[in-house]
């Protein structure tokens, strides 16, 4: 028996003949674009700030339960794995706003044009970058 999929792959090229075709667009065909790439990080940031918000969760139930328990949150985040995993919940939240600002103007009809949409996203990530170390600058020197 014929596989149904066997029929799904064949077109007619502009000539007429038929011709095998691929079933959907596949990342060795197509090269990724800034647009896609930062779709992506845009959503792999929300959801690490929300996984980050545990993290503040955390923090905030050792606050009120007790020092020792405070005390320990604050050894982990004092640490070399708690320190990145702040500076990454500080980097995602910048790029997430950022980013997300970069789609309120879209939502506007503001920025569709090659030139400016290449641009806003540069922008996004530089922001992002510039915010998060200006923060973490602010917050060492206060520390």
């Amino acid at each position: 028996m014929k596989d149904v999929r066997d029929a799904l792959m064949v077109a007619r090229s502009s000539d007429g003949r038929l011709v095998r075709r691929p079933l959907s667009p596949h990342l060795q065909v197509y090269r990724l674009q800034l647009t896609t790439v930062l779709s992506i990080l845009h959503r792999i940031t929300g959801v690490g700030l929300g996984l980050g918000t545990f993290l503040l969760t955390w923090w905030l139930v050792a606050a009120a339960t007790s020092a020792e328990a405070f005390g320990m949150v604050q050894g982990f985040l004092g640490s070399a794995l708690g320190l990145l995993l702040l500076f990454g919940w500080t980097l995602a939240l910048f790029f997430h706003m950022c980013n997300g600002i970069r789609h309120l103007a879209w939502d506007l009809g503001l920025g569709f044009e090659k030139v400016e949409y290449h641009l806003t996203g540069w922008v996004a990530v530089a922001a992002s970058l510039i915010l998060t170390v200006l923060v973490w600058i602010v917050g060492l020197v206060i520390w």
